[in-house]
């Protein structure tokens, strides 16, 4: 389930080149999902691994977690049901 909300994220996410020539990534509706790395390449792995420890982190505080193309976390008062 991870794996597969990540994966989605990802397909969301917004590169940019910087002035200093490395790459910057984010996904806009997750706030402070953001990687920088020299290549784009490497960005996409960084925010991968972002993306894994933000969710991580949601989900230990029982932050709400967006839905993203269909793919959703359940929060754990949801998931004991």
């Amino acid at each position: 389930m991870i794996e597969e909300y990540v994966t989605a994220a990802l397909r969301h996410a917004d590169y940019k080149r910087l002035a200093d020539d490395t790459w910057f990534a984010s996904v806009p509706r997750l706030e402070g999902a953001w990687a920088n790395a020299a290549t784009v390449e490497g960005c996409r792995g960084e925010l991968r691994e972002v993306l894994e420890s933000w969710l991580v982190l949601k989900l230990r505080d029982d932050d709400e977690i967006p839905t993203i193309d269909g793919v959703e976390i359940p929060r754990r008062e949801e998931a004991v049901v």
